[in-house]
């Protein structure tokens, strides 16, 4: 069984919970991290090592850190960038603010994270960083224009900590899940009701058809797989000798690659109107 070590964000439920249960069980050394202290509890209570670590403020994530560290002598093999929300409605309803707080949730965070966490594995002189982006992140879809460019962002900067580490010997991978069961809809309905003015937009019918999407317990998308199919490809990311760069995860996600690569811009255009 593994000993190595892996920190992971967004653990208070969905696919971070899942890889940090799983993962435990197999033998790693888990640090699960997440925003809220209850949340922070409910992990320690399930029999994980926890601590809070808010994306969005640098001092907590500089706390988190230290407190690993402190726990592992100084060392960490393994980083699972995963803590991220969606925020709905059209680009022309969204206020900036909102934009600036996906970023710095989705983004920011995640930048703030990996360089500090870069140095670690340069002195051990190995490392893997898995990055969980989405099939959002090569393809837009309406009313998640916010969402699409913080996983655009993962993407580029992905790409290239791929480039800028190589000879570190520090491993940068992609996971692109598509519509996968998770607590993901109610975190972004919330976002949606606090930051969006759905009765006056002129989006307001296709805004009710969100909603309802939304409030669904289960995703209505097809091909919906489970957090269970993200943590399988997040054990061979961890586990390959020689890792993917990208894993593409659900049917969608594949069929869209192909698409992208394909397909004139305009009739994916229309695809992705349709959806």
């Amino acid at each position: 069984m593994s000993t190595q070590s892996i920190l992971i964000t967004g653990c208070s439920s969905g696919i971070g919970l899942h890889a940090a249960l799983t993962l435990s069980a197999r033998g790693y050394q888990v640090f699960a991290t997440a925003r809220k202290a209850q949340d922070v509890a409910d992990l320690q209570a399930k029999g994980l090592t926890a601590f809070q670590l808010d994306l969005t403020q640098a001092e907590s994530i500089t706390q988190a850190v230290t407190q690993v560290l402190e726990q592992t002598g100084g060392r960490l093999d393994f980083l699972f960038n995963n803590g991220a929300y969606g925020q709905p409605g059209a680009l022309e309803d969204l206020p900036t603010q909102a934009l600036r707080e996906q970023f710095e949730s989705n983004v920011f965070g995640w930048h703030e994270l990996t360089k500090q966490i870069i140095p670690v594995m340069k002195r051990q002189g190995h490392g893997r960083i898995i990055q969980c982006s989405s099939v959002l992140g090569f393809v837009s879809m309406a009313y998640r224009g916010a969402y699409n460019a913080s996983k655009y962002a993962i993407e580029g900067l992905t790409d290239t900590l791929r480039l800028e580490l190589k000879s570190a010997n520090i491993a940068v991978v992609l996971l692109q899940p598509g519509p996968i069961n998770t607590q993901f809809r109610a975190n972004a309905l919330a976002a949606f009701q606090a930051n969006i003015d759905i009765e006056s937009s002129d989006h307001k019918q296709q805004y009710h058809q969100q909603l309802e999407r939304l409030t669904s317990e289960k995703s209505n998308a097809p091909f919906t797989l489970e957090a269970l199919d993200v943590t399988k490809a997040l054990i061979h990311a961890l586990e390959s000798k020689k890792p993917k760069l990208r894993y593409r995860i659900t049917t969608p996600t594949k069929l869209f690659a192909i698409f992208k690569r394909i397909l004139p811009a305009r009739l994916l255009d229309y695809m992705l109107a349709k959806g």
